[in-house]
């Protein structure tokens, strides 16, 4: 009986957890992980400030976590979709639309966790700093690793994954800031656009692809 209430405990304070650090990704995608006021989350998540402090120590704790979370939240919404397609191009291209769905469906009001927390920190050394790289590494490297299984496959001969990894991702960072500031719309349409168009240019069967 013991053992039975301390696992619900355990249940309660991990439902706990990962409330107060979806509202927190929620709110650093607008404010920032700086602009994380502990006092303001707490209530924003409905714990208590005692509730909140017996997760975090303190702010930059909270802040590492939130970044673990975000990257979670990104291979549930976005990588694991696009797992769907057979390897090759037809998956690199179900990432990026995926990508682009999860910024279309206003998941986060700032439209993405890691646009905002790469600009905030990206001059700024320490622990937070080094675990957003870490995060923008492992994404790189595994778009880069679905590029190199299309190269292997024959649908990508010739192709530098490194540089087609680099142009798929500058260009589904590009979408963020146009979709905020200019024409969400547009830059959705565009930027799927671009990479299809890159992908059609490059395999030698395109009809592997969508035509539009």
């Amino acid at each position: 009986m013991a053992e039975s209430k301390l696992d619900g405990r355990r249940l309660r304070g991990e439902r706990s957890r990962d409330a107060i650090l979806e509202r927190a990704v929620s709110l650093a995608s607008t404010d920032g992980l700086d602009g994380l006021s502990l006092g303001r989350l707490a209530a924003a998540a409905g714990v208590s400030k005692s509730g909140f402090f017996a997760h975090w120590r303190d702010k930059e704790e909270l802040q590492l976590d939130a970044i673990d979370w975000a990257a979670r939240q990104w291979t549930d919404r976005i990588v694991k979709p696009a797992l769907a397609e057979p390897k090759g191009v037809r998956r690199i291209f179900a990432l990026h639309e995926a990508r682009l769905r999860f910024y279309a469906d206003g998941v986060l009001p700032g439209g993405c966790f890691f646009f905002t927390a790469q600009a905030e920190f990206d001059d700024r050394p320490g622990p937070v700093r080094d675990r957003i790289a870490k995060a923008m590494r492992e994404w790189l490297a595994y778009l880069h690793g679905l590029v190199e299984s299309a190269v292997a496959l024959g649908e990508l001969p010739g192709v530098d994954p490194a540089q087609l990894a680099f142009e798929i991702n500058a260009l589904g960072e590009a979408t963020v800031a146009h979709a905020r500031l200019i024409d969400a719309g547009t830059a959705y349409a565009l930027s799927r656009r671009a990479v299809l168009d890159r992908l059609r240019a490059l395999t030698p069967d395109p009809t592997l692809l969508p035509e539009d």
